[in-house]
């Protein structure tokens, strides 16, 4: 009877909750009829930030969109031409953040081994978008996501929408997918609405739960473990980590290369013209015989021209822009690449340029050629395109990836340089001439090569000259190749001027500029498209590199080699590869989300095991490191070392190693890296230190503040 009657209490709540949900239906379907017969319904589309809804509301309604503020959240507002009414909105990025619940919070009461099985929970950033969605939420009939259309925008729409359900949850939803925030992109867009792509929105949510539970687990582990911690800790991440230690390996490279000295033979002739030429053994390794044929040849007058020989040559134009190809070519204007990135956003956000992150290398067929060309025929690069535009065909070059969320980066508007700062018109220009390079015939050229005879010794001389400049005459960022060389025709003689013997040495391979070390993480798996070059900014802002060329600082090496000897897999690109590729795999609906996450957590707790194995030696390693960048120099009271230190009320200050019998400082800024100079201040004599601060560029002082260079620098 027992059994019975819990069955029946059972069925009974079961039909009650039934009748509630079929009221609640009911009502928001009635408020829904009568809102749609007085006209009050609405439509409301969520887009990423301010800016994206601002121009996005003033192309749906023709330039009458209304401005209205609900808790300082700017709201657009207007009518199509069916009176159904739209409010447009700006997220301000992601709505909602992952983090560990509170109780874990605590660096030196919680084991980071605990995070790694952890699960996160979300925290809403900004509670007045929640209560704009609160109040409208029964006056909305559907939702238009209208964010950027990749993994984070879609996350970022997802985020919004879900909190618009939670005061809705029968609300319509629909999809804007577009790539430029021009007119016709985004009247076509919402002309033609799609779904929400939710597997790109778990890609991107899979790539915050993995790098919060790696970046937290493995930086809480190596700044408890130095005793680094406070505001000074240290960043260890799963794509920043093996990046550092692409820079940290390639400095070691360059510190242990050694130089290797050899020598080479030029020749300076004349037929009509001077010309140079080289001899056929480009390097001599062995003084001896370099000297032994100099000696030979040096009071030669004359060379006959033992062999001649030209070939046509075709340079066909570059292919389209990709962000990576991209940040390479703007990165050459001595910007950084998160600096060219910001200025790709504006451009984007100003209608200006496609939208700037894209892997894509072939324009598809929907997009008129022809049409962005006649867009600039009145502009400032009206001569450029009316010639492209007067060519007997238009045959667009191509890449190798062929992608279908984006076109390759191309310009959707016509900009004034007057109208926009110098940078900005700088890479807008950039963009420009890369679109009209790839649209335009190729380049022409004939190669001459010659060989001399200088008393039975072949010298190599070399021609190169434009028949048609072709693509170069639009994309004017490479150096010519055009080398004169006179007529010439075998059996010539020619006047020698003079042979020099030149001693040269082997260099070490350059350090990785912004452009390289991108195109670097490229090819090994190391983040994406739009990840990288803020990975590259974070490794500025934690001080493990500085320079406009990336230069490891001493705690960055530290830090990258601690790693590299006791947990090789965090500094390796295999490891976090194939995450992404794991991630790529999610966005295209053939993993699970979770799956995903729990192979990463296996993988955490694997290194971090090998991490606590060797927790002192990590720690003192870096805790030497330490030691030397906080030295910032020698004291000129004592002798003694002038020393980064920490008060009892956590203020940085320099102190003297000499204390108390020395009582030598100086205040420092108290926010951003300190990063020692090595060089004294040229008008006190005190050390001198740059100082890094993420959102600004580095600033160089003199620790003696009252000092009159600090003064002049202001």
């Amino acid at each position: 009877m027992g059994l019975e009657y819990n069955k029946s209490l059972l069925n009974s709540d079961i039909q009650y909750n039934i009748q509630i949900e079929i009221k609640r239906k009911f009502l928001n379907i009635l408020t829904i009829l009568t809102l749609e017969i007085i006209g009050e319904l609405m439509k409301l589309i969520i887009c990423e930030k301010h800016r994206a809804a601002q121009r996005i509301a003033s192309i749906l309604s023709k330039g009458k969109a209304n401005r209205s503020f609900f808790n300082r959240l700017s709201i657009y507002d207007f009518y199509d031409e069916n009176r159904k009414k739209y409010n447009v909105m700006g997220l301000k990025g992601h709505v909602i953040n992952l983090d560990f619940p509170k109780e874990y919070h605590s660096w030196n009461n919680v084991n980071p081994q605990v995070l790694i099985k952890t699960e996160p929970v979300k925290i809403v950033q900004d509670r007045s978008i929640v209560s704009f969605f609160n109040k409208i939420a029964s006056e909305i009939d559907e939702v238009i996501i209208a964010t950027d259309y990749d993994r984070e925008g879609e996350l970022i729409g997802v985020e919004g929408l879900e909190l618009v359900q939670k005061a809705n949850p029968d609300i319509k939803i629909l999809r804007a997918h577009f790539s430029a925030l021009t007119g016709q992109e985004i009247r076509n867009a919402f002309d033609n609405l799609t779904n929400v792509d939710y597997n790109l929105s778990f890609a991107a949510n899979s790539r915050q739960i993995i790098d919060l539970k790696w970046g937290a687990v493995l930086t809480r582990f190596i700044s408890l473990a130095s005793k680094q911690t406070g505001k000074d800790f240290l960043s260890v991440g799963r794509v920043q980590s093996p990046t550092l230690a692409l820079i940290v390996d390639r400095e070691k490279i360059i510190n242990d290369f050694k130089s290797k000295p050899y020598w080479q033979l030029q020749a300076r002739l004349e037929k009509k013209e001077q010309f140079d030429a080289h001899h056929k053994q480009e390097r001599f390794w062995e003084h001896d015989e370099v000297e032994r044929i100099y000696e030979h040849i040096r009071s030669a007058q004359t060379g006959i021209v033992a062999k001649i020989e030209s070939k046509d040559i075709t340079e066909y134009p570059p292919s389209p822009f990709n962000t990576t190809g991209f940040i390479r070519a703007a990165t050459t204007f001595k910007l950084t690449a998160a600096r060219v990135m910001k200025i790709a956003e504006e451009l984007y956000m100003n209608g200006l340029i496609s939208y700037p992150r894209t892997d894509n290398t072939v324009y598809p067929k929907s997009i008129s050629l022809r049409k962005i060309l006649e867009m600039f025929k009145n502009s400032e690069f009206a001569k450029d395109a009316n010639e492209i535009l007067a060519q007997d065909r238009i045959r667009p070059s191509r890449g190798k990836v062929t992608a279908t969320d984006h076109p390759p980066i191309h310009p959707v508007g016509v900009a004034k340089q007057s109208d926009l700062p110098q940078q900005n018109w700088k890479v807008y220009e950039l963009i420009v001439r890369r679109f009209f390079a790839t649209l335009a015939i190729p380049a022409t050229a004939i190669a001459t090569e010659a060989e001399i005879d200088i008393k039975s010794e072949v010298f190599i001389a070399k021609g190169y000259k434009y028949l048609e400049k072709g693509w170069y005459k639009y994309y004017t960022y490479f150096r010519s190749k055009e080398k004169s060389l006179p007529q010439l025709a075998k059996g010539d003689e020619v006047k020698v001027i003079k042979i020099e013997k030149l001693k040269k040495e082997t260099k070490p391979p350059k350090r990785y500029s912004h452009g390289v070390l991108i195109e670097e993480m490229e090819k090994l798996g190391l983040g994406t498209k739009s990840t990288r070059h803020e990975i590259i900014q974070k490794l500025y802002s934690r001080g493990y590199i500085e320079n406009q060329i990336p230069t490891p600082t001493v705690i960055g090496q530290a830090v990258s080699l601690a790693l590299e000897n006791y947990a090789t897999i965090i500094t390796k690109p295999d490891m976090t590869a194939k995450l992404e590729n794991d991630m790529d795999e999610i966005a295209k609906g053939n993993i699970d989300m979770m799956k995903v996450v729990k192979e990463s957590e296996d993988m955490l707790e694997k290194i971090m095991s090998e991490l606590e194995n060797n927790r002192s030696q990590i720690g003192n390693s870096i805790k030497d490191a330490l030691k030397s960048q906080n030295t910032i120099g020698t004291c000129k009271e004592c002798g003694g070392e002038l020393r980064i230190l920490t008060s009892f009320r956590n203020k940085r200050f320099i102190g003297c190693s000499n204390y108390p019998k020395c009582r030598n400082s100086y205040p420092l800024p108290q926010n951003g890296k300190i990063v020692p100079k090595d060089t004294n201040c040229k008008h006190c004599g005190a050390p001198e230190v740059m100082v890094i601060n993420s959102s600004k560029k580095p600033w160089h002082i003199c620790v003696n503040m009252g000092c009159e260079n600090n003064k002049k620098s202001k």
